[in-house]
C-alpha cells in the first residue's frame, strides 16, 4: 500500500521542503495562537468545558501543529506517530468531549493551518502545504478514532463489571449504600418502579446473549440491568409506573423455559425483595405444570411455600389469611365451605343455611378484601393454601414465626 504522505511529498526538492518546514516551525506559535482563538470563537461547546479541559485542548492543538511540522520534515511512518498527539492529554478528556466534537476540532486545526499557514510560506509552496495538510489530517482523524475506540472498550468493560456487581448486590439482598450511585453511572434514572425477572441462562455464548437481551430491554425501557447468576439470567427493570408489561414483552427474548417476574417495588434500593421472590419462584415453578410464561412470583405462593420459601409463607399468612380473618368470620366460613363443597355455590349455601346469592356476595367480598378470586380455580388454590397455612400459624401460637 502506498503511503499518501510519501505521495504528497515526493515532488518537492529537499531545499524547498526544508524551507517550508523552517517557515512553519518559526510561525508555529502564531498558528497555535490562531487555533486557540478559533476554538473560542468557532466551537460553541468549547466555552462550556472546564478550565482544565480547555487547557488540555490547547495542548492538543499545539502538539498537532508541532507534529505536523515534524511529519513534513520526515514523512516516514517511523519518524512520528500521530496517535501521540492525544497522549499529551489525560484519557479522561475523551469523556469530556465527544468524538463529534473532536472531529470539529480537527477540522478547525486544518482550517487554521491552511488559512494562516499560507501567509507564512511562498506562493509556490502553498499547493504542497494544502495537500500535506489534508493528508496529515486524515492520519490525525484515524488517531482520534483509535483513542475513542480504546476509551469505549475500556468504559464498556468497566460498565459490565459495575453492572454485574449491581445485579449481584440486588440478588444477594445485601445492604449496599452505594447501589444507587453505582446504577446512576450506568444511566439508571430511577423514575418509576422496579422489578426483577429471572430466567434460564444459555449454555453457550452467555455474554453474547446478555448483550442482546440488554439491547432488547433498553428498547422497552431506559432503566435496565442484565446479569448472570450461575445458570440464571437476571433482568432488573424500571422507569415505568407499571413495569410488568415491560417484563412480559421482554420474556419472549429469554431462553426457552420458565421466566418468573418478581413484585414491583418503589425503587432499586428495595429491588432485593423482588429478586428474592423471583429467585424463589424459579426454583418452585416446576410444581405448576401449566404455569404461564412469564409467571408472577406472587402467583407461585403455594409452590414457593411448599419449597420452603419463608417469604411466601409470610405473604400467605399476613397478606391473605390475616386480612380475611379481620374481615369477619362469615367470610372465612364461606370460603372454607365453598372449597369443601367442590366450589359449588348451592352446596356451600345448603351447609351454611343461606341463600346462594349470599354465598355469591361473600365470595365477591373475599375478592375485594384480599385481591384473590375464590371462583377462579388457580386463585382459589392460593386462597385454600393461605387458609391452611394461616390456621397452622394460629395453632402454633403467638410466639411462632408468621
Amino acid at each position: 500500500m502506498v503511503d499518501s504522505r510519501s505521495v504528497a511529498l515526493s515532488e518537492p526538492t529537499a531545499d524547498a521542503l526544508a524551507d517550508l518546514v523552517s517557515r512553519l516551525r518559526n510561525g508555529s506559535s502564531a498558528l497555535a495562537t490562531a487555533a486557540a482563538r478559533g476554538m473560542e470563537s468557532d466551537l460553541p461547546w468549547f466555552g462550556e468545558l472546564s478550565a482544565q479541559d480547555r487547557s488540555w485542548l490547547g495542548l492538543v492543538a499545539q502538539e498537532s501543529i508541532a507534529r505536523f511540522v515534524s511529519w513534513l520534515e520526515d514523512p516516514s511512518p517511523s519518524s512520528t506517530n500521530s496517535s501521540e498527539i492525544f497522549r499529551v492529554a489525560p484519557p479522561e478528556l475523551a469523556r469530556s468531549i465527544s468524538l463529534q466534537q473532536t472531529v470539529a476540532l480537527i477540522r478547525l486545526l486544518v482550517q487554521v493551518v491552511e488559512q494562516h499557514g499560507m501567509a507564512l510560506v511562498e506562493p509556490e509552496q502553498r499547493p504542497l502545504l494544502r495537500e500535506s495538510t489534508l493528508a496529515y489530517s486524515r492520519e490525525v482523524a484515524f488517531s482520534a478514532a483509535e483513542v475513542y475506540a480504546r476509551a469505549a472498550e475500556s468504559r464498556g468493560a468497566w460498565d459490565a463489571r459495575l453492572e454485574a456487581l449491581a445485579v449481584d448486590a440486588i440478588v444477594r439482598g445485601a445492604p449496599d449504600e452505594t447501589l444507587k450511585s453505582r446504577v446512576a453511572t450506568l444511566g439508571w434514572t430511577g423514575e418509576g418502579r422496579t422489578l426483577v425477572m429471572v430466567g434460564a441462562a444459555p449454555a453457550r455464548q452467555a455474554e453474547r446473549f446478555t448483550a442482546g437481551l440488554r439491547a432488547q430491554a433498553r428498547k422497552l425501557t431506559h432503566d435496565a440491568l442484565i446479569g448472570i447468576q450461575g445458570d440464571r439470567i437476571v433482568a432488573v427493570l424500571g422507569a415505568d409506573p407499571r413495569p410488568e408489561p415491560v417484563a412480559t414483552a421482554l420474556a419472549q427474548h429469554f431462553e426457552p423455559g420458565p421466566v418468573v417476574v418478581g413484585p414491583s417495588v418503589r425503587e432499586i434500593a428495595e429491588a432485593g425483595r423482588s429478586a428474592r421472590a423471583a429467585m424463589a419462584g424459579i426454583l418452585a415453578v416446576a410444581a405448576w405444570a401449566k404455569a404461564p410464561r412469564p409467571v408472577l412470583a406472587e402467583d407461585l405462593l403455594p409452590e414457593r411455600m411448599l419449597n420452603g420459601d419463608l417469604l411466601a409463607r409470610h405473604s400467605l399468612v399476613n397478606d391473605i389469611y390475616r386480612p380475611l380473618v379481620a374481615a369477619g368470620t362469615p367470610l372465612v366460613l364461606t370460603l372454607d365451605e365453598y372449597i369443601s363443597q367442590g366450589r359449588s355455590l348451592e352446596g356451600a349455601a345448603r351447609e351454611l343455611f343461606v341463600h346462594p346469592n349470599t354465598v355469591r356476595y361473600r365470595l365477591r367480598r373475599i375478592s375485594q378484601v384480599v385481591g384473590w378470586d375464590p371462583t377462579d380455580a388457580r386463585e382459589g388454590y392460593v386462597l385454600q393454601t393461605a387458609l391452611a397455612v394461616g390456621r397452622l400459624a394460629d395453632a402454633a401460637g403467638p410466639g411462632a414465626p408468621a
